[in-house]
This record gives C-alpha cells, structure tokens and sequence, in this order.
C-alpha cells in the first residue's frame, strides 16, 4: 500500500485487517488498566468488555499483521498507586506496546507518570480531569474534560431561562474542576450562583444538603456526582421532587446507560445532563455498535459513553499500527494521534492537535421514559466542542 493510501485509510470509520507481514510478527500488547470491579463500575466494564468483543468482530484481531493481545488489570477504584502499579508491572514484564483506560482521574495521573517515563502511548478512555495531558506527552484522551461538558450546560440553562442556580458536586479533582468550569461559564453568560456545597465521596445521608439547596430558593441545581448520585435523587425525590419546580442539570454520568440509568426509577425523569454520547444517538454506526455489543453479551442493553470511548481507543489503536506498518515508534504514534480525525458511534471527534484532548459534540439530554424504559433523549447540540479550559 502507498504511503498516500495509508494516509487516506486514517479517515476511514471501517478498517479492514491487514494480512500478516511475517508469520513470526510480534504480537501488539496493549495494557489495560482500568476499574472493573465494584457496584455500578462493575457495570461499566463489562460494557467496556462488549464493546472491545464488537470492535474484534468488526475489524479482526489482527491489523498490519500483528495480533492483538489485551492484558486486563483491575485498579479496584480510587487507588493511584495500585494503578501506577499496575502500568509498571506491564511495560516493564510484558512489554506492552500501548496502555489504556483508566476510569477515574487520581489512577489517570498515576498511569500516565509511567507512560511518559517508559514513553508508551496512554489512550484515556474515561478520566476527565484537567492536568492529565500537559506534562504528559505520551497521552491522549478519548473520553472528555469536565469543562468540555459543562459550559455548553451552562450557556444551554441560561438560554432557557434558568438564571439561578446552586451547585452540589464531589469533593474531589474533577468535581471541583466541574464546579469551577460550570460557574465559570454560567456567570458569563448572565446566571447567578446562589451557592455551592461540596460532598465527600462517602456521603449517603443527602437530605442535609438537599434542605440547604430548597432552602436557597434556585431555579436549578448543578450536580456533579457520578454514579455516587443515586443518594441525592433519593433525598430529592423525598424533599418533594419536581414539586418544587427547581430544575436538575447535571454531567451525564449520573445517568450513564451501563451505571444504572435504569436504577435511578422515576426520580430522573426530566433530569437534564450534558455528555459526549447518547444511547438514544441515531446514527448507523451507533447501531451497528449497540447489536454487536449485544451478541456479545447479551446482558448489555445498550452501550455508553465509556464503552464508546473504549472502541473509539482500539480504532486510533488499529490506525496508528496501519500507518506504520506494524513496526510501532512511539514518537511518530503520538505524531499521527495529534489531528486524527474520524466518525464514532457518538458522531465526529477529533484529536486536538497541541493539546491531545478530543473535540467532539457535545449533547443535551433529558431523561425520558419511552417504550417503559428510561433514556437520554438528544434536546440539543453543540457540534465540535474543544475543551475551553485547555491551554
């Protein structure tokens, strides 16, 4: 294949396995660690796990005549230093070529300490903190930024007339980074934040922090908190609910279709989230990854935005291998990431060329109940959004 012919392949959304160089190529090893045991996590991985069985199917195992091995390492959560662990243990005993993953920020930064010392591409398929990527030049990011979610909610509430507004967010890296930006933007665009209350991880008493919320009068609550958000729905939807008129944004994780959108009940019904990627999203790719997840495991109803992402880190894995041939340097990968451009499941994304963090749509969702099952319904979008907050 010419030169000019690999470049053109970048930008396809389908790749064909390549025929074997040599029968004795090497195989590709890519590392990931990431958190795949543990309640709603537990959810979230075997999505992930569907959805790297979908791309397999897809595309082969095999691309430019190496076959791809996938070595699983388990972080168990929030734990750096098992996670930094983990990634040493690989580069320096299996030799991976790649490492991927990475579920929460505080293993993110751990990981990608060893990815720059080893130089070992990182491909981040879920932490979304700021600061991963800056003193990291080895890592790119597949997921999103908090900022890249909340600003276009922020600009999107004031538009629709929710001028007030009191935040309730994590008390940890991306919440407050989630809380900052989300303000940030509100406040620019003409809303008033009445006030902010921070929780720690472990809380699941909420009914104090929701009496201070109502007690603020708002016409919406900002919520960063994950899948550790199911306890404020509860102590919501007991303090009144909807009743109160006061509107609930939140980023979409909260409702994350493999972390218990279904759970949630009907308590999240009219919940208004900001995220990267809907199951609801009609596209035929979108498709076409939701019935091959699902022969997968049958179990998984639909995908999410993680195991979206995670495909998404197998395609720039399969480009990047095409475009040389299989013999893999590390200076020249990170050289073909920056700028790669192509159509996921979730629509367009692009890698930032001097930042390596995604640009990408950036989705208004409402939850809705269709069929009798719940669903992020598209409300609106905000096409190609770049991280604000990145230098």
């Amino acid at each position: 294949m010419k030169r000019s012919q690999v470049l053109s392949a970048l930008g396809a959304a389908t790749l064909a396995p390549r025929l074997a160089r040599a029968a004795d190529a090497p195989p590709l090893r890519i590392g990931w660690v990431a958190t795949f045991s543990g309640g709603l996590l537990e959810l979230a991985g075997k999505a992930a796990d569907a959805a790297v069985a979908a791309f397999f199917k897809e595309h082969g195992d095999t691309v430019a005549g190496r076959k791809i091995e996938i070595l699983k390492r388990d972080d168990g959560g929030v734990a750096p230093e098992t996670a930094k662990r983990l990634a040493q243990e690989l580069v320096v005993n299996n030799k991976v070529d790649f490492l991927m993953g990475l579920t929460v920020s505080p293993n993110a930064m751990g990981v990608a300490a060893v990815s720059t010392q080893a130089k070992v591409p990182l491909f981040i398929t879920n932490a979304s903190a700021l600061g991963i990527l800056e003193r990291n030049p080895y890592a790119a990011r597949f997921s999103y930024s908090e900022a890249q979610l909340t600003y276009p909610l922020a600009r999107w509430a004031v538009k629709n007339n929710l001028k007030s507004v009191y935040s309730i967010v994590l008390d940890l890296n991306p919440g407050i980074d989630a809380a900052t930006s989300f303000e940030a933007a509100y406040t620019a665009a003409g809303g008033t934040v009445l006030g902010q209350v921070r929780v720690p991880i472990t809380a699941n008493d909420y009914s104090p922090y929701v009496q201070r919320i109502r007690d603020a009068k708002p016409q919406a609550v900002f919520a960063f908190l994950t899948t550790f958000g199911h306890p404020f729905l509860r102590a919501w939807q007991a303090a009144g609910g909807d009743k109160t008129g006061i509107k609930l944004l939140a980023t979409g994780d909260l409702t994350n279709e493999s972390g218990g959108l279904e759970g949630l009940g009907d308590a999240a019904i009219g919940l208004y989230t900001s995220m990267n990627y809907s199951a609801a999203h009609r596209s035929r790719l979108n498709a076409q990854l939701t019935r091959d997840m699902a022969a997968a495991d049958p179990a998984i109803r639909t995908p999410d935005f993680y195991s979206v992402a995670t495909y998404d880190a197998l395609h720039a894995i399969y480009m990047v291998a095409a475009a040389q041939n299989g013999t893999l340097n590390p200076d020249r990968t990170m050289e073909l990431v920056k700028g790669m451009k192509f159509e996921s499941a979730r629509g367009p994304i692009v890698i930032d060329a001097q930042t390596r963090d995604i640009d990408q749509n950036v989705y208004i969702r409402r939850v809705d109940k269709v069929g009798g099952q719940l669903q992020n319904t598209e409300i609106a979008v905000y096409p190609m959004v770049r991280d604000p907050d990145e230098k």
